[in-house]
């Protein structure tokens, strides 16, 4: 009675389809309007053009000073800015809200935010929409940068952020999203505010290609938020590197750590994270490279340790990690643990400090090699002692728990170290 359909009724429809979407795409552009914003325009403020454009319209706004705040952007818009025009806020309170679906923002000059310490006013935020893009943006004198709320399926795409946060309590972040999914982050700067980039509760994020640094807190901070990844951002001088909380599923590639100091800094903290996989990463010249608490099922596979205080400090309730195929270049610990009990496989890494022998001449050491000295497990205890570092009396010391171990895991040796750093 009915006909079955076959792969040429598929074909048929989906080129309907086709032109049916093409037919309402060309309609919309058919009955889209351009708006023009100038101090001798019909319209001379961007509010007001707001209010008379229709939906899918573009307006353009030239260059000039705008004093403007509280802009609600309520329909489809794409607002584009001619040679950087200024939004300036006067410091009055949050400057643009996005409360509409398929909204694009380009090209504007955004000033003085307004501080509240109620309030997390934005120079620009996007609250419960969808398919929105803002790019090639810059703000100064900010409070909150970028702020993402219950938003979805949008893009951040080559922003300049620029803040003046001198302390915590008074300054917000770069970028911040807030339930947030599907958010593309990518190719923006973000300096001197609290956290470069924060997320929580936010998933399925992809974040690229970013600069975050001299941030007071975090470059990047993110909790319970999973099924995010982050590949070849450079997080450098921040206050206490990236903090990693409460997520699962993460994925960090081919990222720089650089030069994040401080007696309580590190380039990355990791604490409750599961099945996460830290691959091609090069942390350098930090206090700590790599902070490990209470996190499992990580895979560390190619990355760069240079330079560290202490290249990976383990804090306790660490299991099953497995870390293959690093360098570890020059650091003063490579390896802390409080414990001495160890889960996690150390297998085939470079260790500038191994002293063993290659007889076969395989490129892999007959020696297995412990990275775990007894100083830095003095050191845990009583961090004054870290005065004696270079002494002989700490090389003794270490050679004797080498031996015997007694204070540092026993088992956890890297059994097949190699003999040349690995290039990759």
């Amino acid at each position: 009675m009915y006909k079955k359909f076959n792969i040429y009724h598929i074909k048929k429809l989906h080129k309907l389809f086709i032109v049916i979407i093409m037919i309402g795409m060309h309609t919309i552009t058919i009955y889209a309007n351009t708006h023009i914003v100038c101090k001798t325009c019909a319209h001379t403020t961007i509010k007001e053009t707001i209010k008379a454009a229709s939906a899918y319209d573009t307006i353009i706004v030239k260059k000039a000073t705008y004093n403007e705040y509280n802009i609600i952007v309520d329909k489809p818009l794409t607002i584009i800015g001619k040679n950087y025009p200024v939004i300036d806020g006067k410091r009055q309170g949050e400057i643009i809200t996005i409360i509409s679906d398929h909204v694009t923002i380009d090209g504007l000059f955004i000033i003085n935010v307004g501080t509240s310490y109620t309030e997390d006013y934005a120079a620009i935020r996007v609250k419960k929409s969808k398919d929105f893009m803002i790019q090639n943006v810059v703000l100064e004198k900010l409070f909150f940068g970028i702020y993402l709320e219950k938003a979805r399926d949008g893009v951040l795409y080559h922003n300049k952020i620029i803040g003046d946060a001198v302390e915590e309590y008074n300054s917000g972040n770069g970028i911040q999203l807030w339930y947030c999914k599907n958010i593309i982050i990518e190719h923006n700067f973000v300096q001197r505010v609290r956290d470069g980039i924060y997320l929580e509760f936010s998933d399925d994020c992809k974040i690229k290609n970013n600069v975050s640094s001299h941030n007071i807190r975090y470059g990047l901070h993110f909790m319970f938020s999973n099924n995010d990844s982050y590949e070849n951002n450079t997080f450098e001088k921040n206050g206490a590197g990236v903090a990693v909380m409460f997520s699962k599923k993460i994925k960090m590639y081919r990222n720089i750590f650089k030069e994040n100091w401080g007696s309580a800094s590190y380039g990355m903290l990791l604490k409750e994270i599961n099945d996460a996989e830290i691959t091609e990463n090069t942390f350098e010249e930090n206090t700590i490279g790599i902070n490990i608490e209470g996190s499992n099922r990580i895979q560390y596979s190619k990355n760069n340790f240079i330079n560290n205080g202490w290249a990976i400090k383990v804090r306790g309730a660490c299991y099953t990690n497995t870390f293959k195929l690093n360098n570890f270049l020059n650091n003063s610990f490579d390896i802390s643990y409080n414990s001495k009990l160890n889960d996690n496989l150390f297998h085939n890494n470079y260790w500038s400090k191994y002293t063993g022998y290659d007889l076969d001449k395989d490129g892999i050491g007959d020696v297995p090699y412990r990275p775990v000295k007894l100083f830095s497990y003095i050191v845990n205890r009583t961090p004054e002692t870290i005065i004696l570092l270079r002494s002989l009396f700490i090389d003794i010391i270490d050679f004797s728990e080498k031996v015997s171990p007694v204070f540092t895991p026993d088992k956890l040796l890297d059994h097949h170290p190699l003999i040349h750093k690995i290039k990759w």
